[in-house]
């Protein structure tokens, strides 16, 4: 049975577009179909992970949603990018937005179909015959957010050992319960290594009645590789990787 999952942050810069191409990757590693979509339309950035630039881009989610193509068009193969992680049963896909200035000014100019995009993560489901779908979402609270938690049957929210990170969480975790999330997960990125990694878990867990899968530990390695590859496929025996991997775990449970 299919999972949709929305990978959330109520602030940028949490690391979620990072986060969500590692935990898909991982997941894909350990024989699972999966796709992510990335809906950050105005600032996508998940396809630099997978090596895409403008040029190299060929069909969106723009494409999609302006009625040039089905979903399934715009999805990509990316399941080289595993190379020895996969297995024969492996398989991963990428939706990519576009980066192109026109398209971005159109987004924010005209807007687009939610209920379209929604429905398109269904056929996406069905067509590629996925076992997980990933949707990187726009940071904050907005309609295409809404609909996405409401369709999802988890929400993993990402945040920083940060008050306002802490204080804008909490509104999102209200709103997941009204819409009744089946299931909500939180991990927490960028954690210097000076903190106590439990006392945060206690805090955040007692603060918001959610269980953390995962405390990513700030790295310099993350920070060195620039975006420019999976951190998780190069470089599996790192502690990061190995709490990406519990997460991941978590997921599929």
């Amino acid at each position: 049975m299919s999972k949709i999952v929305s990978i959330h942050s109520y602030r940028g810069g949490t690391g979620k577009s990072n986060s969500t191409a590692n935990l898909a990757a991982t997941i894909a590693s350990l024989g699972k179909r999966v796709c992510i979509v990335d809906t950050d339309i105005p600032s996508p950035g998940v396809h630099v992970l997978f090596g895409f630039d403008e040029d190299s881009i060929k069909k969106t989610l723009n494409d999609f949603l302006w009625g040039r193509c089905e979903i399934a068009a715009a999805a990509t193969d990316v399941t080289d990018a595993l190379g020895d992680k996969a297995t024969s049963n492996s398989k991963l896909y990428l939706v990519p937005s576009s980066v192109k200035a026109q398209d971005i000014a159109r987004v924010l100019r005209e807007g687009y179909d939610v209920q379209l995009l929604n429905d398109g993560f269904q056929d996406l489901v069905d067509d590629l015959k996925l076992d997980y779908l990933l949707i990187d979402t726009h940071p904050g609270l907005n309609e295409e957010t809404l609909l996405s938690m409401t369709i999802s049957d988890i929400l993993l929210l990402i945040l920083r050992p940060d008050q306002q990170d802490f204080q804008g969480t909490a509104v999102t975790v209200d709103v997941a319960r009204k819409l009744e999330v089946p299931k909500l997960l939180m991990m927490v990125n960028k954690a210097p290594e000076a903190f106590d990694f439990e006392q945060i878990k206690d805090q955040v867990e007692t603060t918001y009645g959610v269980p953390v899968a995962g405390i990513m530990p700030h790295s310099e390695e993350m920070m060195m590789l620039a975006s420019s590859g999976i951190f998780c496929l190069k470089y599996p025996e790192n502690s990061l990787s190995q709490v990406i991997e519990g997460v991941a775990r978590q997921i599929m449970a």
